[in-house]
């Protein structure tokens, strides 16, 4: 098979099972006569081989110079130890939490697991991507990207997929969610892009060699993959939006088919009876299904996560919102913890889960995909939180495709940037004191730079020397501005450059009333910086709001507690 994602899978066919598999860009619904026209293209990349799988611990035997056989005659071999079935039991929960899967079984599969999953470079572009800045405590945050592709490469994603016209082509990624988990673990945020996104593609390089150059056109977002595989998707999602990324998953139609299984289903609800079909009467998902809930698994559940026609006004948003529905449903139903405790059931899921996966060079082992599962469950599910890239439609010759809008989707982009929660909740976990204690106010350095400019507005004048007014006022003799740099910051912010300064950085947050979660490490300056955001334009002291920063309407906002029902469109009952 060519390229990095057109390779056949050895279990269940599954070799990319996407997330919630939206439509190949010419053929919504598997192509089954949706009317869109697909777009052309090739690309292709070699596999890379993985690294060494994580050893982890074999069966025991018994004490030391004693025989196989203790009292009574029964073995006196001991069972595996506990925290390797905690290991594989916590894979299961990470890869049900990122829709990609679950899995875990006895300490005998590890290795096995391991070498089911498949390995593509994390990014393919010529950007290298910034660092995160950290926050007062030192954490980070993590960003994973899931990837739905339409891969036609195997007899499984070809009765599932359709489109014969297709088969052997290069795979589309048709869907595109990014996983946001805060620094501080309290909370996750997910972003939809829509596969019919037009954007400007950067230059990729395949593992193979092959140069994409960037494209001096818009194209549809779901084109990336077929410029060199997982990694040219990553590279334009930098692009775009600036958010590093850590991680990527990818998945396929079989792969999701195959997970669902192993999952036993997952509760879905529609108002009404629903038939997808297309407007010809052919086409169209196929999901049929009765008012009320349901539980869908196999193909019923890649029905759900591929039907556009059925659902509200038959777009690729409804379709996104309906795919949040089964997210936020799979999550709580895994949580629940009723299908991770029969031993056999979690043999599927593992079987299922990382024979489905391709994923990043960083999570390449089942030990890797524990330590993220580790992360991923300190966020209760009532701060999960899912949305859509604030988009608007395009016209003329894009009609029918949307476009990020206008200062929305830019807003979204730099609340995930900088780590603003998208549920509107400040977090109530306290910040871990710095081990160095801040010098004498008088002895602190700090450098004030006016960043109030933004996309509308130039900066205000003077309000660096305003702010540094105010901290000399409160001892900061050492105050300076910074003259030099002016570009416009969203937030108010202090910097520090090492952990010796993380206490003069708070005692200068405190002076001027800045929460301390917005002092953040970073290597981009060389002492302590202050800039003065887009927040805090007018005189006066700093404008602390109660939450946080609110995100937009246009996105969407789903609580990973809701329960709603799909709406369905009049035309599509029964």
């Amino acid at each position: 098979m060519g390229g990095p994602v057109g390779r056949s899978s050895t279990s269940g066919e599954g070799t990319r099972s996407r997330v919630q598999h939206a439509d190949r860009d010419g053929g919504d619904e598997g192509r089954y006569g949706d009317g869109d026209t697909r777009e052309s293209g090739d690309g292709s990349g070699s596999g890379t081989e993985g690294k060494a799988a994580a050893q982890g611990p074999g069966r025991r035997s018994g004490p030391r110079g004693r025989s196989s056989r203790g009292r009574s005659g029964r073995s006196s071999r001991r069972a595996p130890k506990s925290g390797k079935r905690r290991v594989l039991r916590w894979v299961s929960s990470v890869l049900a939490l990122l829709i990609l899967g679950a899995g875990g079984a006895g300490y005998l599969y590890y290795e096995h697991l391991n070498g089911n999953i498949k390995k593509e470079d994390l990014t393919l572009g010529d950007k290298q991507m910034a660092d995160h800045k950290a926050n007062a405590a030192g954490q980070t945050p993590l960003n994973i990207l899931l990837i739905g592709s339409d891969a036609r490469d195997s007899k499984a994603n070809q009765k599932l997929g359709g489109a014969k016209e297709t088969f052997g082509s290069p795979p589309l990624a048709d869907v595109q969610m990014l996983l946001h988990l805060s620094a501080d673990r309290s909370n996750l945020s997910v972003v939809s892009m829509p596969r019919d996104t037009m954007l400007k593609m950067p230059k990729c390089t395949a593992p193979d060699g092959e140069v994409f150059p960037a494209s001096t056109q818009d194209v549809q977002t779901n084109q990336s993959l077929r410029r060199g595989g997982p990694g040219c998707t990553v590279a334009a999602w930098y692009e775009l939006t600036g958010i590093r990324i850590d991680h990527f998953m990818m998945i396929d139609f079989a792969g999701v088919v195959s997970m669902a299984d192993a999952i036993g289903g997952v509760p879905v609800c529609v108002d009404a009876n629903i038939l997808s079909r297309g407007a010809n009467g052919r086409g169209g998902s196929g999901l049929k299904l009765e008012e009320g809930t349901t539980y869908v698994k196999g193909e019923q559940a890649l029905q759900w996560l591929r039907t556009r026609y059925g659902f509200e006004d038959g777009s690729d948003l409804a379709r996104a919102k309906a795919q949040h529905q089964y997210m936020n449903s799979m999550v709580r139903e895994l949580r629940k913890g009723t299908k991770l405790t029969d031993p056999g059931k979690l043999m599927n899921l593992a079987e299922a889960a990382t024979t489905a996966l391709t994923v990043d060079k960083g999570l390449d082992t089942v030990k890797k995909l524990y330590d993220l599962a580790e992360e991923l469950k300190k966020v209760p599910t009532k701060r999960i939180t899912m949305s859509t890239m604030p988009n608007v439609y395009g016209t003329g010759t894009n009609s029918g495709r949307v476009y990020p809008k206008a200062g929305d989707a830019e807003q979204l982009f730099r609340m995930v940037r900088e780590d603003v929660p998208l549920d509107g909740k400040a977090s109530k976990r306290k910040p871990v004191e710095p081990k160095d204690p801040s010098a004498p106010v008088g002895e602190i350095a700090v450098a004030v730079r006016n960043g109030t400019a933004t996309d509308a507005l130039g900066p205000v004048s003077g309000r660096a020397g305003d702010v540094e007014k105010l901290l000399k006022e409160a001892g900061f003799a050492k105050a300076t501005v910074d003259a030099g740099n002016v570009a416009g910051t969203a937030r108010t912010g202090v910097l520090y450059p090492s952990a010796e300064l993380e206490g003069d950085a708070q005692a200068v947050a405190k002076a001027l009333g800045i929460p301390v979660s917005q002092v953040k490490r970073s290597t981009d300056v060389s002492g302590i910086s202050l800039a003065v955001g887009a927040d805090w334009r007018d005189e006066g002291v700093y404008p602390v709001s109660k939450g946080t920063e609110k995100t937009p309407e246009s996105a969407g906002a789903q609580n990973g507690e809701e329960k709603g029902c799909m709406k369905v469109n009049p035309q599509y009952t029964w």
